[in-house]
């Protein structure tokens, strides 16, 4: 048996979303189980056409959710756009056999009385799952990001459909890019800081 080579002192080893699909779950079930799981954060639940996901985000997965929120928050202050965060807001529709969970998400305005968040980010670090960009349409999200691989896919509700886009229609003057390059700072108020700089230089 091979020897198991040891992690070198310092080095980040990724941790993996735990998820598990349950299939042929009536909605009444679905239901039951937010009411069991009550208040607390984990696992997310989400449900569509008899398909329930249950999953418990890695640290690394809830790094960047909150990275990414932590900088879409400073974009907002440092360009005087009102904006409440509404973190993992259970969505959900049972005609439309569609609720979901976001990462982040946001209502934008002064008005915060909608019933639906204007923007939404999701997370992918461990591949699998439901169909959640179809979940979101369904409940009629204007705007989804979904971060992947150091990459940022931008939806944006258009009809009936999603439209893939490469700026926010929610935040129009944000540049995807430039938030994601800090990402890698040590501490998410190092990168907070570092985004404002850069934001504060460019106007």
């Amino acid at each position: 048996m091979a020897a198991t080579q040891p992690i070198p002192r310092g080095e980040h080893v990724p941790t993996a979303d735990h998820r598990v699909v349950l299939h042929r779950v009536p909605w009444s079930h679905y239901e039951a189980e937010l009411a069991i799981r009550g208040e607390t954060s984990s696992p997310r639940i989400a449900y569509l056409d008899g398909e329930m996901e249950l999953m418990s985000p890695s640290k690394d997965h809830e790094r960047i959710k909150s990275y990414i929120g932590m900088l879409v928050e400073a974009f907002a202050l440092e360009r005087g756009i009102d904006l409440s965060p509404y973190g993992s807001w259970t969505l959900k529709n049972a005609p439309k056999r569609a609720g979901v969970e976001p990462d982040e998400c946001y209502l934008i305005g002064s008005d915060q009385s909608r019933a639906t968040p204007d923007l939404v980010i999701e997370v992918i670090w461990t591949s699998g799952g439901i169909d959640k960009l179809e979940a979101y349409r369904r409940l009629g999200v204007p705007e989804v990001w979904f971060w992947k691989d150091d990459a940022l896919a931008i939806h944006v509700l258009r009809g009936e459909q999603y439209d893939r886009r490469d700026e926010s229609v929610c935040l129009p003057a944000l540049d995807p890019r430039l938030l994601l390059s800090f990402l890698d700072r040590p501490t998410a108020i190092q990168a907070v800081r570092a985004y404002r700089a850069a934001l504060a230089a460019s106007t």
